[in-house]
């Protein structure tokens, strides 16, 4: 069953986003301290998540959010910053307002990673079992997993080397969203695969490898290439 098509849901994520920021700045603007001591939950201030600590969410409105290698955590949630996952990292879900998101070698979500405006990066034997979305910002896979769908709405998507993406791909209408004009690339590289429909409700330019796997394409004219990527 295809999943359904909203041309709100950009506007909802970051209204959701926005949400969360004020309802965490509520609960913790009656304290006397900006965490929790355990350097879990922050107003002002990056959050830095070791190896070893027990798995549990971490949330923040200004500053980033950085795992390190083979750290865990259950969600990772900031308004204004990054999220990052260093190799092996684990978490249920990501997701930022303003920033990126990456995933290191081997990192893993088991959930959904969303930014509203970012740039997503999903490296080498990474893998996210939900979607994988945006509405600003380039998204790249160098080798990953994405088992869901990756969306966004202007956003550039450059997926190469041994990636594959079940999901499929959505780029969304810009219709009642204050976007860049610019047109979106999708660069679908040698050796990718990307299943599922890919389905564009704007202008785009296509670029798919005589080397790659894609599933049915609808609303764009792909430009088949031959070589490690198409002419300028």
């Amino acid at each position: 069953m295809k999943e359904p098509l909203d041309s709100n849901v950009p506007l909802r994520a970051g209204l959701r986003r926005y949400h969360f920021a004020l309802a965490l700045l509520l609960v913790l603007s009656g304290c006397d301290y900006s965490s929790d001591g355990n350097e879990s939950t922050k107003i002002n201030g990056s959050i830095h998540v070791p190896a070893g600590k027990a798995p549990g969410p971490v949330e923040t409105i200004n500053g980033s959010v950085h795992l390190d290698e083979n750290a865990a955590v259950t969600t990772a949630t900031t308004v204004n910053g990054s999220v990052r996952m260093g190799p092996h990292a684990t978490a249920v879900s990501l997701n930022t307002v303003n920033g990126g998101i990456s995933l290191d070698t081997g990192a893993k979500v088991s959930g959904s990673a969303t930014s509203v405006n970012g740039d997503l990066t999903v490296a080498d034997g990474a893998e996210i079992t939900g979607s994988l979305s945006n509405v600003n910002g380039k998204i790249a896979l160098t080798g990953g997993h994405v088992a869901g769908r990756i969306k966004t709405v202007s956003g550039s998507i450059s997926i190469t080397g041994p990636s594959h993406v079940d999901g499929g791909i959505l780029v969304e209408s810009s219709s009642g969203v204050s976007m860049s004009s610019d047109v979106p690339r999708i660069l679908i590289g040698p050796g990718a695969s990307v299943l599922g429909e890919l389905r564009f409700e704007r202008k785009v330019d296509l670029y798919v490898s005589d080397k790659a796997t894609i599933g049915t394409v609808t609303g764009a004219t792909p430009v088949t290439f031959t070589g490690d990527s198409p002419p300028d």
